[in-house]
């Protein structure tokens, strides 16, 4: 059987970093450095479905605050 068909009970977070790049962290673990809770948290997929509407421009913040000066 494929780790991917296995059923994930890990409960995930969303976090954020200060380019504004998301992605998904275990909730019971500390955040890596440089991240911060990003306002979501439940199964994978609900997760990874919330980065979906929210992170809707991939470039960096640094790189987007360029592209508009």
């Amino acid at each position: 059987m494929s780790q991917d068909n296995e059923q994930d009970n890990t409960v995930y977070k969303v976090v954020v970093n200060h380019e504004e790049q998301y992605s998904i962290w275990p909730v019971h673990k500390a955040n890596p450095l440089g991240w911060r809770d990003g306002g979501k948290s439940g199964a994978r997929q609900e997760c990874l479905s919330f980065i979906k509407d929210v992170w809707t421009d991939m470039r960096p913040l640094s790189l987007r605050l360029r592209s508009n000066a």
